[in-house]
């Protein structure tokens, strides 16, 4: 089932010579996590406004194309119609938090609140959240007394509350430091895992690597790619885009180590997988291994 239907999108600030987005189509199916990725400036955040209405309807601007989210077309629907089919996360929590608030819980309650969601559900749904991001321990802090990571988590569990079919993530770790990363990565995998569609606009590819199901490649405001991480990372010029293999796909492009399919591994776990059967066929030829 196709959740999300671009259409050769295209979109220029007001005042911008050159377009932020340029033609970009891709279709995105139910319960998939996509990984958005390119150097500065390539349009990754713009993407994600267009995929929340903030792009036209806030930013403005000119726009042609289309955005079709479940159905429901972005450019001719109102950013109340769209906030019911799909929630954005900032890479600044600051963006995020409402300052209307003096405890997390009451801030993760907030959008809620404005929903009319029944009290004793929106109990459940914030301890949920909450527990999901592993901030129980400070829901009754103020937002603007946690640290950077602290609230980034806040500003993710506010979202998460509103079960969005759709989520948006922009740098979602960018506050965050290792392990506090891996956690909302393995998060984000579960909650497509239960269905929730799923894009991520990131610059750790380590992470995206691990676990996106295929990754949107953008340069220039165009489409360079979207397709698997490791076909995505295996392209000839994939660094000439200014984005940086993972350690993975350098190790096996210095080995010269690919798979069946010609491809370099993205993730740990396929790099292991080759070495291991690179190291196994090397014993059955050596006869120091055999009878």
């Amino acid at each position: 089932m196709k959740k999300i239907v671009v259409e050769g999108l295209k979109y220029r600030y007001p005042g911008a010579e050159r377009l932020a987005l340029d033609d970009v189509s891709f279709e995105v199916n139910a319960g998939e996590l996509i990984g958005i990725i390119g150097k500065n400036g390539s349009g990754k955040s713009t993407l994600c406004y267009a995929l929340t209405g903030l792009v036209p309807h806030f930013f403005r601007g000119a726009y042609g194309g289309r955005v079709l989210l479940d159905g429901l077309e972005v450019k001719t629907s109102t950013v109340a119609e769209i906030s019911r089919k799909a929630g954005l996360v900032f890479d600044n929590p600051f963006t995020q938090i409402s300052a209307a608030k003096e405890t997390v819980f009451e801030e993760i309650a907030f959008g809620l609140e404005n929903a009319g969601v029944p009290r004793e559900e929106m109990a459940e749904r914030i301890e949920w959240s909450m527990k999901l991001l592993g901030i129980e321990g400070i829901r009754e802090k103020n937002p603007f007394e946690l640290s950077g990571g602290q609230m980034q988590r806040v500003a993710i569990a506010g979202m998460l509350v509103m079960k969005p079919d759709i989520l948006i993530l922009d740098e979602p770790t960018s506050q965050l430091d290792p392990q506090g990363t891996e956690e909302v990565f393995q998060v984000i995998r579960n909650l497509a895992k239960e269905g929730m569609t799923i894009l991520v606009a990131e610059h750790k590819v380590e992470k995206l690597a691990e676990y996106a199901d295929k990754l949107l490649l953008l340069h220039d405001g165009k489409c360079a790619a979207f397709d698997a991480p490791k076909r995505v990372f295996s392209m000839e010029n994939a660094e000439s885009y200014g984005v940086e293999l993972p350690l993975a796909a350098q190790i096996a492009k210095e080995l010269d180590l690919r798979d069946e399919a010609g491809l370099y591994p993205a993730a740990p776990d396929e790099l292991l997988a080759l070495l291991k059967g690179r190291l196994q066929g090397a014993a059955g030829t050596d006869e120091r291994f055999t009878e």
